[in-house]
């Protein structure tokens, strides 16, 4: 019976497949070890100052549950739509010599419907987000 050869190993020091295991205990030995280190060695003063929670200064009131508005998310929406857009239009962009003229009508077409759907959107009012008594 042969031993167990590693075909790519992580260690030149410790054979087979187990560097990968040795590296990982190694890694939380270290962390568990300067965690422990830096909570005996730090400084312990609480009071309730420290133990209030921190907003860039701002003393905090209120509950921290907050109602969005319907506009936020419509723009968090549309950030996700135009963002995965781009994705596919610049990975479309470094192959575009490779893909040649049928590379380039798919993505036309591609943009064509993204086009058409912005402007049903628009068309429906998905876009204008005035209150309904200031609309015209």
């Amino acid at each position: 019976m042969q031993p167990i050869v590693d075909p790519f190993p992580l260690s030149p020091w410790i054979p087979g497949p187990f560097s990968l295991i040795a590296y990982a205990f190694a890694v939380a030995v270290i962390t568990a070890i300067l965690l422990f280190v830096s909570s005996w060695l730090g400084e312990k003063k609480p009071n309730p100052e420290k133990l209030r929670p921190y907003e860039s200064g701002v003393i905090p009131t209120g509950t921290a549950r907050l109602r969005f508005p319907v506009p936020f998310y419509l723009v968090a929406i549309f950030f996700l739509i135009f963002d995965v857009e781009g994705a596919f239009i610049f990975a479309w962009a470094v192959s575009a010599e490779s893909l040649g003229w049928t590379g380039f009508l798919e993505i036309t077409f591609f943009i064509f419907v993204l086009i058409v759907g912005l402007f049903y959107v628009w068309k429906k009012g998905g876009l204008d987000w005035r209150p309904q008594r200031t609309r015209k």
